[in-house]
């Protein structure tokens, strides 16, 4: 099973989607070399912007752009897309619901040694409490592709959620994506596990681990955090009974609420919830803080026996 980055089967997708429409415009903060940005500028550098260290001008012109009928993605690491710059997706392009992708890289523990300053566990959270944004979160490269696609054809702001390393594909050549629908990865009865971005490999191993003990679990990829799947959620809490939930961010705020916010309202079912406990990351290899803050395969199996 190869390994891909997200980020990086963003910035091929970018660069290609660019062949097709003249529409899109791309801008950058002075990270296009990481946001994988670099692809596009390169084939078309008249229609690429390197704005500086200056994320909120970045979104108010992307959103500007957007006004004038351009189709902007407008790119950066999470921490300062979510972060440095919320204000002005909240006012300049969230409440006008401007046509404004936010590819947002190097999200999550996983940044590793950069350390807990650039460690965003709270975009999630940050995002999807804003009308109109639409909220996605690729588990592996091929699904961060077509993400990306779906995304230039669907109108309205959509913050797109993207790694630093190279993850296992988990969706094979002929997989169709679409937002809003979760995926069922692996059917079963007796527990199921949600999951999003990097942790969906992480489930499909825990799965694989509770079936050596005799468990049954069921995996579903929840790649849109918002619109979320409701019908799928609550069909398989209806069916396995136990819910387990699997993020690389914040428990509070996340895939894990989200779910727990439907399931209360239409199929009331204990949850557990795997994620970065309302604590601060710090600074080391991303296998190493994966372990440390239990997002691993053996935490989400012993969560769901």
């Amino acid at each position: 099973m190869g390994k891909i980055a997200t980020r990086d089967a963003y910035g091929k997708a970018l660069a290609a989607l660019g062949e097709k429409r003249e529409d899109i415009v791309v801008l950058d903060a002075d990270l296009s070399k990481s946001t994988k940005t670099a692809n596009f500028a390169a084939a078309f550098p008249e229609r690429f912007f390197n704005i500086g260290i200056a994320e909120t001008d970045m979104m108010a012109t992307a959103a500007g752009l957007a006004a004038g009928g351009k189709l902007p993605f407008a790119s950066t690491f999470a921490v300062f897309a979510a972060g440095r710059a919320y204000d002005q997706i909240r006012a300049s392009i969230a409440y006008p619901n401007l046509n404004v992708k936010i590819a947002a890289t190097h999200a999550g523990l996983t940044v590793g040694e950069d350390g807990a300053t650039h460690q965003m566990n709270e975009d999630i959270a940050l995002m999807r409490v804003l009308p109109n944004m639409t909220v996605v979160v690729p588990a592996d490269g091929p699904e961060a592709s077509a993400a990306t696609r779906a995304v230039a054809e669907h109108h309205g702001p959509a913050y797109l959620r993207l790694g630093r390393p190279g993850v296992p594909v988990v969706n094979g050549e002929d997989y169709k994506f679409e937002l809003g629908k979760g995926v069922l990865l692996r059917d079963g009865d007796d527990v199921v596990i949600f999951a999003c971005g990097y942790m969906v490999h992480q489930a499909l191993e825990a799965a694989a681990l509770l079936a050596d003990e005799g468990v049954s679990a069921a995996v579903v990829n929840i790649h849109t955090i918002k619109p979320l799947d409701r019908e799928l959620v609550v069909k398989m809490a209806r069916r396995c009974g136990r819910v387990v939930t699997a993020e690389e961010h914040s428990i509070y705020g996340g895939l894990g609420s989200a779910i727990a916010e439907v399931l209360s309202e239409e199929h009331p079912t204990k949850i557990t919830r795997i994620g970065v406990r309302d604590v601060f990351g710090e600074s080391g290899k991303p296998a190493e803080l994966m372990e440390k803050y239990g997002l691993t395969a053996a935490a989400i199996a012993k969560a769901a026996k």
